[in-house]
């Protein structure tokens, strides 16, 4: 499209740049897109937002807004339509797998649209991401080597970041992850064409998440009660990080189908690896709703296999105090792989990865891994996990309010930015990350 900017940001020699106009489509349950877009005003960008029911309508709550009320074969030529009317510079999303967006961005770079992408950190949670072009296994970082980012880094003097002691919004994430599809199954009689891209209807997905906030109490009691038998069991353990069925990382970039063929793979492989003495502990995700049958699966699972009584389940919750004494861990790719390597545990993936570098992740097979895992290079994880910090991980969240703070305090510059946060760190341009200390 003539006087767009280029995906990678840069405006030719001899042109001036045209003011930035930004469609955003998707983003976080909550009000962080709408915040957001306020920020990009201030700074002189025009921003629109397209919505397809009444979720994100409520959430935006703001100008400038389109409702896509046709089905999602109607998108297609409607998503086209708007680049091109609009002028549009910028497609501004959260996350890059669900099919609106996945055809949003095809559409985008074939037009030269610079496309930003947020997701969940891949450090959370104390972090959010935010990369252009893809996430996940679309990220720039799965074309990259260690030696690619050491070299880089070697411009940067920064120390890395501590963690703060508590800092977490779940709560926040799930109650408006109720509001929201409260919104979609009461009134959402505008959008006729809407159909949820996780496989369940709006009815059900609401019920899930009303009762998971209704049983939180009960649930927390549960994880109490199986968190100390472990710790007080004595017994040696391999954890597994559960993933939830409709994660797109989880069904974009792994060969797995569902959470339930990942755990009989994981047991099947104990069974035949692991020595006899050895327990082997499943962490739900801490969004799991039991719309699949983990539990079940893993309780059928270990009487099929003999292990009954070395096969544990805890509901949710923190991962810290589980993988403070584990022997190793397994996931398909879960982005908290990094706190095992941030521990310098072994680490098996049997995913697509940003982290699944040979440096980081064994090669062995899930039976041999079980049996003696070898461990990860853990300076090397260090350096990597700096590199993170300097480029696309940002600090700050998108639900609790304070965590929305400290990210736009950062992201908004780097929208603006012609460049993305891995060439601004070669450059020597990227901006100095804030520090996890204060109030916010």
């Amino acid at each position: 499209m003539k006087g767009i900017a280029p995906a990678n940001g840069m405006i030719p020699q001899g042109q001036t740049q045209t003011p930035r106009r930004l469609l955003m489509l998707q983003g976080p349950h909550g009000p962080f897109f709408r915040q957001l877009a306020r920020h990009l005003r201030q700074a002189g960008a025009e921003v629109w937002r397209v919505g397809f029911n009444r979720g994100d309508e409520v959430f935006w709550g703001g100008g400038n807004y389109i409702a896509h009320t046709g089905t999602v074969q109607d998108w297609p030529r409607h998503c086209a339509a708007l680049f091109d009317d609009l002028g549009v510079t910028d497609l501004v999303l959260y996350g890059d797998s669900r099919p609106i967006h996945a055809e949003a961005i095809r559409l985008a770079k074939a037009r030269g649209i610079t496309v930003h992408v947020f997701e969940e950190g891949y450090l959370r949670p104390y972090w959010a991401s935010y990369e252009r072009g893809g996430s996940n296994g679309n990220s720039r970082l799965m074309s990259m080597t260690l030696d690619d980012m050491r070299a880089a880094l070697a411009r940067s003097g920064m120390d890395m970041p501590p963690a703060p002691a508590t800092w977490g919004d779940m709560r926040e994430h799930i109650f408006y992850g109720a509001l929201y599809h409260f919104c979609v199954l009461a009134l959402n009689g505008r959008y006729k064409g809407f159909r949820p891209h996780r496989g369940i209807t709006v009815t059900q997905e609401f019920r899930l998440h009303l009762r998971r906030l209704l049983l939180m109490p009960w649930h927390r009691l549960e994880r109490w009660a199986a968190t100390l038998r472990i710790r007080a069991g004595g017994f040696p353990y391999h954890l597994v990080l559960l993933q939830l069925d409709h994660d797109a990382s989880f069904r974009a970039h792994s060969d797995f189908t569902s959470t339930t063929g990942f755990i009989e793979t994981c047991l099947d492989a104990f069974a035949q690896g692991a020595p006899a003495h050895h327990h082997i502990v499943f962490k739900a995700h801490p969004l799991e709703d039991e719309r699949s049958a983990v539990a079940p699966t893993i309780r059928a699972t270990a009487a099929r296999l003999g292990l009954t009584g070395r096969v544990h389940f805890v509901r949710g919750g923190k991962l810290a105090r589980l993988l403070d004494a584990a022997r190793s861990a397994v996931t398909v790719n879960s982005t908290a792989g990094q706190q095992v390597l941030w521990r310098g545990l072994p680490l098996k993936a049997l995913g697509r990865a940003v982290y699944c570098l040979p440096e980081f992740i064994s090669d062995q097979t899930l039976a041999e891994f079980f049996a003696a895992p070898t461990r990860p290079d853990s300076r090397g994880y260090r350096d990597y996990r700096h590199y993170l910090l300097e480029t696309s991980q940002i600090p700050g969240g998108f639900y609790a309010a304070r965590g929305r703070r400290r990210m736009l305090r950062q992201v908004v510059d780097m929208i603006l930015s012609p460049e993305d946060p891995y060439d601004a760190l070669i450059s020597g341009k990227a901006a100095p990350r804030q520090q996890l200390t204060g109030t916010g």
